[in-house]
């Protein structure tokens, strides 16, 4: 099961290295909310499809201005800050990256929040020091499900061949951003029914971060 041949590894933030308390749910309302008032969206649209930054990518696809489109990253932001002041890595979250930094795999943070509040959530965690990379929502193109993330990641760490690279996270979202930019996708804490249903093909799902060692 192991694959002697990755170099990086490609994680999801919130409830995969981090135990966020952000409220996903609560915040994918307050963005749906403005955009139905500003009738950019119906307010019949099916939520259960959609996560805060789908909707933001079908408004920006509307054509929304760029006021708008701030005002909805601000709105996130603010979720954001909230749910992450006091939140604490996952279990076995900084024995793994320990553990793949010791054997010289490259770490890199691919995460839809700000690049400020996910820089500040590794600090204080400490877990800023084992990771070379963070890509927040700045510095993407798009926000996850897009592969922009991964793909600016790449970029950044140009040394590593694109298919010695290896991720996980805890949504779908993640698994198809990691797909479609060519990049093996293992599920943390997440069915592989739930992930077969978004069109996602995991090549494992496990249910402690240490299990992540099985596939390096």
């Amino acid at each position: 099961m192991g694959n002697a041949g990755v170099k990086g590894v490609m994680f999801d933030m919130d409830n995969t290295l981090l135990r966020s308390r952000i409220d996903f749910a609560a915040m994918k309302r307050s963005i749906f909310r403005a955009l139905v008032e500003r009738r950019v969206l119906a307010a019949d649209l099916p939520l259960d499809n959609h996560t805060s930054s789908t909707l933001i990518a079908l408004a920006l696809e509307k054509g929304i201005p760029g006021e708008l489109h701030r005002e909805l990253l601000a709105v996130a932001a603010r979720y954001e800050l909230d749910g992450m002041r006091d939140a604490g890595p996952e279990p076995g979250a900084i024995e793994l990256l320990s553990a793949l930094r010791s054997r010289g795999i490259a770490l890199v943070v691919v995460t839809n929040n700000s690049q400020a509040a996910a820089e500040e959530a590794l600090l204080r965690t400490g877990m800023d020091e084992f990771v070379e990379e963070v890509i927040g929502r700045e510095r993407m193109a798009s926000l996850k499900p897009s592969p922009s993330g991964y793909r600016e990641a790449q970029r950044r760490c140009g040394r590593i061949p694109r298919e010695r690279w290896l991720s996980v996270g805890d949504s779908w979202i993640d698994g198809i951003a990691s797909q479609d930019a060519g990049i093996p996708f293992v599920g943390y804490g997440i069915a592989k029914e739930e992930l077969a249903a978004r069109g996602v093909r995991p090549i494992g799902t496990i249910r402690h971060l240490r299990e992540l060692l099985r596939y390096i």
